[in-house]
């Protein structure tokens, strides 16, 4: 094997979700290895700091702001990344939300609506929009940010799980119908991973006890471990992965 087989040189990758956190260490990775990345999440003065950032070491990257349950902002973020860099070889679905924590029987309609619309509605249509982008250009890599909650759901995340079993499988269903076209997508699951959008969890030293305890890593997860996994996905050394569930918890699934 060899290493070329991970050079994104040439390549166009977007990745939502990525001011901070996993997509921000997804971002750094792929743009690492010669991916010309455009950033987005809701903050455009974030994202400025954060291409910054990367530019700063060499790395060509772009912040565009997008809220992605909204689908015009979504057009508009596929066109100007087209117009900023030609085109869209790699999407990264990691955009998420979970604003509650509570009992399936409790659940309330309009925060099921939120959940579906960011973390499965969302990235249905991102992925539609740069379909025919990804078939101009020969060849493609979806990677839909999923969770171990979408394997095996836990007390108290019941919406939230679902959402993500979803997306794991609108993931099997867009590799069936894109794999003609070269068109590869995947779903990563990570465990605990020390976020902000995992503290409430992490930052309570019962809970985080409890968990850790059943992980036979005994440890939380970082951000940048994910890296490697999206880089994998999105470049050739995975040209014959396609429609894959691959999971990032320290064992926890176990």
């Amino acid at each position: 094997m060899s290493k070329d087989m991970f050079n994104l040189s040439g390549k166009v990758a977007l990745i939502t979700g990525a001011s901070r956190g996993i997509g921000k260490s997804m971002a750094y990775g792929l743009a690492k290895h010669g991916a010309r990345v455009v950033i987005s999440s809701r903050d455009q003065e974030t994202l400025d700091k954060v291409s910054d950032e990367f530019n700063r070491e060499g790395l060509e990257t772009k912040g565009i702001a997008c809220h992605v349950g909204d689908f015009d902002a979504l057009e508009n973020l596929v066109s100007e990344t087209k117009k900023q860099y030609g085109g869209i070889d790699i999407l990264i679905n990691n955009a998420a939300t979970n604003p509650v924590f509570g009992k399936i029987s409790e659940s309330d309609s309009a925060v099921f609506d939120k959940i579906m619309n960011v973390n499965l509605k969302a990235c249905l249509m991102l992925s539609n929009l740069c379909y025919p982008e990804m078939i101009e250009r020969g060849a493609g890599s979806v990677i839909n940010i999923a969770s171990i909650e979408g394997v095996s759901p836990s007390s108290g995340l019941a919406m939230y799980s679902m959402s993500k079993a979803a997306l794991i499988s609108l993931t099997k269903s867009q590799a069936i119908e894109w794999g003609r076209h070269k068109i590869r997508s995947n779903a990563i699951c990570p465990g605990l991973i020390q976020t902000k959008f995992s503290k409430v969890l992490w930052d309570n030293e019962d809970m985080l006890s409890k968990f850790v305890n059943h992980i036979p890593a005994k440890r939380m997860g970082q951000p940048e471990e994910l890296a490697g996994l999206a880089l994998f996905l999105a470049s050739d050394a995975s040209s014959y992965c396609t429609g894959g569930t691959y999971v990032a918890d320290g064992g926890y699934l176990l």
